[in-house]
């Protein structure tokens, strides 16, 4: 059974940073790209990074410049390295595979960006 569990949000200030975390259980690391997404309040959610089997990575026009996705396979771990913070980053944050896949959503993890 896969299990994806989200860590390290939390509230900041705008421009500040945050540094999230994806530990996934089961083989789902070793053959998936893997991604973040974001569902802010009231909002669909939305693909933010996504990280190949490499080194290869695509963000969305609003993260770009600003957020570093990277992944560690013998960790079984995905991350999200977020700089100058925005109050419209404020949402929950999710890793799933790239397409995602219905049954590997976690809870997620909250951030909350301050004007």
């Amino acid at each position: 059974q896969v299990r994806l569990v989200e860590s390290g949000g939390g509230m900041v200030q705008a421009g500040g940073s945050l540094r999230l975390s994806c530990a996934a259980s089961g083989s789902i690391f070793s053959s998936n790209l893997m991604a973040w997404y974001r569902q802010a309040p009231g909002k669909q959610r939305e693909f933010v990074a996504l990280v190949g089997t490499g080194s290869g990575t695509n963000y969305s026009r609003s993260v770009r410049g600003r957020f570093t996705i990277s992944r560690d396979n013998a960790k079984n771990t995905v991350y999200l390295q977020m700089n100058n913070l925005k109050p419209e980053d404020t949402a929950v944050y999710y890793c799933n595979c790239w397409p995602s896949k219905a049954d590997y959503w976690g809870q997620g993890t909250e951030v909350t960006v301050s004007s």
